[in-house]
């Protein structure tokens, strides 16, 4: 069975949400959901704090990133960036890119915001660079997603997005693109 990794860091659930549904559209096609996370960055010694984390899914490791067929990255949208602490893992990850270990796998990317204009599109963006770097194929949402046309929410050709006003529900826009988004990688991870 192929396996697609969902990574992703969220404080308020809103990027959990997404992760969610695009973990279903991945299942819907017949693939394994890994869900993992990020620990917070904070002043505190890294060693202090739990290897695992109280709810949510487990920390993600170097070695998920290996025996995956496939990776969506996801992240809250920090002032047009993703958030440090997605951050922090991704810059460790350089023995993985010296290994040429993530090349030719396919790679997308979705983030929340609490404003439609909060840099959801620019934040997408900043995830794809690493993962270029790492020789990732990188993979959209398509228009043929007919919830791209119509969206009053969030969701871009760059990735599932979504607005949250107060930590407020996906949008069936939103819900639909993520899933789609799920089962898009499936197919590519299928294809290649």
């Amino acid at each position: 069975m192929k396996k697609v990794l969902v990574l992703y860091y969220s404080v308020h659930g809103a990027t959990k949400m997404l992760a969610q549904a695009i973990a279903t559209g991945i299942e819907m096609e017949g693939a394994e959901a890994i869900l993992r996370t990020v620990p917070p960055v904070s002043n505190q010694c890294e060693a202090v704090i739990d290897a695992i984390p109280k709810d949510g899914p487990p920390y993600v490791t170097k070695t998920d990133l290996q025996n995956c067929d496939g990776l969506v990255l996801g992240s809250p949208t920090r002032f047009g960036n993703m958030a440090a602490p997605l951050k922090y893992f991704i810059d460790s990850t350089s023995d993985l890119w010296l290994s040429a270990s993530l090349a030719g796998k396919p790679a997308s990317v979705f983030t929340s915001s609490s404003s439609m204009h909060g840099g959801q599109e620019s934040t997408l963006l900043s995830m794809m660079v690493p993962l270029l770097h790492h020789g990732m194929i990188i993979s959209g949402v398509p228009y043929s997603v007919p919830e791209l046309h119509n969206t009053q929410s969030g969701g871009t050709p760059y990735g599932a997005t979504h607005v949250s006003h107060d930590n407020s529900r996906l949008t069936d826009s939103e819900k639909a693109i993520a899933i789609a988004q799920g089962k898009r990688m499936v197919q590519l991870v299928s294809k290649l």
